[in-house]
């Protein structure tokens, strides 16, 4: 894939849907097969064992044909009967809380500034103070703003208030590590078009033993979204509903030159940390670059140190310079970025470094945006 006539890979560094290789969008084109048989099987088994790796988990990995708000809501729907705490720090978090609401619950909501990660021992005292809660809804890397927030410390939080702790991991898992198992996170999703560096339309998600435990007895799970069905299909090595397979064709062949599939997983491409420490370098180089032109062009990491996604840099402009002017001018020099979204929409634009991009292929990115900031005027006055 390319963008504005630039050739070959690497010139899509939207925070999402992210650049995807001409090997992995080949794969798409293998020829159907019925989802019921053997020879699906198979596919979706060797899907599940690489997915297993990207989440660090023992547990099946959900395989859902719908993007990643189709399993939030099975999250909440599925989830204890009860309040829903909602922390929000940006466009994606409230999103959460509105799809709570959405499903009938009732939703209470702790505020984070925007451009911040949770502080879990504000979520602690707000836990301890009142009412129980049943769940609590966060996201780990709030892609409005770029803030990543310590979730193993929120779902402890949560834990030790009895709450499950549903994570939205949409522009973080693959890229930030993340232990689910080991952390003891209730449910963790992602989409396919983030930091796994797929086509969009797939989500995906590990629940805990204690969360399925939960969701067996949960009034209107639904039928679409019941992860109880999910879960026994899984068993099956089968989706409940008719899978998108040109899609699971994609997933398996990235996943073969990433995590692996079959065989020995060390032998894979870019086993998961790895993966994270690419990531965790690309972000490095981007901030390091903002760093450096700040001076020049007034330009600024919105979310503060310690508290940075790997994935996506959300890049403050000063007072009187566009952001669609900004991202046009990259545009035109081969490149794409995203926009100001949510609270930043006049006042940021954003970087996405994730999924398969490069160093080098980073370095032509921020030199396309430093001309732009010039040619649009940053700083000057």
């Amino acid at each position: 894939m390319s963008s504005a006539g630039a050739p070959g890979f690497g010139t899509f560094f939207l925070p999402g849907p992210t650049e995807v290789r001409p090997e992995v969008l080949a794969a798409m084109t293998r020829p159907m097969i019925p989802h019921r048989g053997a020879e699906f099987e198979a596919l979706y088994a060797r899907c599940d064992a690489g997915l297993r790796r990207v989440f660090r988990t023992a547990r099946p990995v959900f395989i859902s044909s719908s993007s990643a708000t189709g399993l939030m809501e099975a999250a909440v729907r599925c989830a204890p009967a009860g309040r829903v705490l909602s922390v929000v720090n940006g466009a994606f978090s409230d999103r959460f809380a509105e799809i709570a609401r959405a499903c009938g619950r009732d939703v209470d909501v702790l505020e984070v500034p925007f451009g911040r990660g949770a502080d879990p021992g504000d979520l602690a005292r707000r836990l301890a103070a009142g009412p129980r809660y049943a769940a609590v809804t966060v996201a780990h890397s709030e892609t409005s703003s770029g803030a990543l927030t310590d979730v193993v410390a929120v779902g402890e939080a949560a834990r030790a208030a009895g709450a499950r702790c549903l994570v939205d991991s949409v522009t973080a898992l693959g890229a930030a590590p993340l232990e689910t198992d080991a952390s003891g996170l209730d449910f963790v999703l992602t989409g396919s078009q983030k930091a796994l560096a797929l086509p969009p339309g797939l989500a995906f998600a590990a629940a805990s033993a204690d969360y399925m435990a939960d969701a067996r007895h949960a009034a209107g799970r639904g039928r679409y979204f019941d992860v109880v069905e999910f879960e026994a299909f899984a068993h099956k090595r089968q989706t409940p509903n008719t899978p998108a397979l040109p899609l699971l064709y994609a997933l398996e062949a990235q996943l073969a030159r990433t995590v692996g599939v079959d065989g020995d997983p060390e032998a894979a491409s870019e086993p998961a940390p790895a993966r994270w420490a690419r990531h965790a370098a690309l972000a490095a180089q981007t901030h390091a670059w903002v760093d450096e032109h700040a001076g020049r062009f007034g330009v600024g990491v919105l979310a503060p140190a310690g508290e940075r996604s790997p994935t996506v840099t959300a890049v403050t402009l000063p007072a009187g310079v566009e952001p669609a002017r900004v991202v046009a001018a990259v545009r035109t020099r081969g490149y794409v970025v995203g926009g100001g979204y949510g609270a930043g929409k006049g006042t940021t634009f954003r970087v996405g470094h994730m999924g398969d991009h490069t160093a080098d292929g980073l370095a032509g990115c921020l030199a396309a945006c430093e001309a732009a900031l010039a040619e649009v005027g940053a700083g000057r006055g």
